[in-house]
């Protein structure tokens, strides 16, 4: 008799996302239907339990309108971290003469550091 290979399941990683985080979320039914602005991004706003189905699930506000949404699945959400939002200022080339040459974020970066304090530019690394 031949033996057949064992399988596991897949093991999804379990995240638990705080008041305040801010995430990619995937409005699911959309998605699956091939509906345009599936993908959002939002705020977490709290987490709950559905009493029903034991699900941890979270309410957001989504930032592109400030609306709400209610009991969104976990499982489609991820973490937006800060060093992802601000590689481009971290790394904007500064000792280039030519601007353009800048992403628009370093450029309003540098404007509004500029209008605070005309006198000085920050400390090169």
């Amino acid at each position: 008799m031949e033996q057949q290979p064992q399988t596991q399941p897949a093991v999804r990683p379990e995240t638990h996302y705080i008041q305040g985080d801010l995430v990619l979320f995937r409005d699911v039914e959309r998605f699956w239907l091939g509906l345009p602005a599936h993908t959002f991004v939002g705020r977490v706003e709290r987490s709950w339990t559905n009493v029903q189905s034991g699900k941890l699930l979270y309410d957001l506000t989504e930032l592109s309108g400030n609306h709400a949404r209610a009991g969104i699945d976990p499982d489609y959400m991820r973490l937006l971290p800060a060093t992802d939002a601000m590689h481009d200022i971290d790394t904007a080339p500064l000792s280039e003469p030519d601007t353009g040459a800048m992403t628009p974020a370093a450029v309003a970066w540098l404007r509004q550091h500029l209008a605070q304090d005309s006198t000085a530019l920050p400390a090169r690394r």
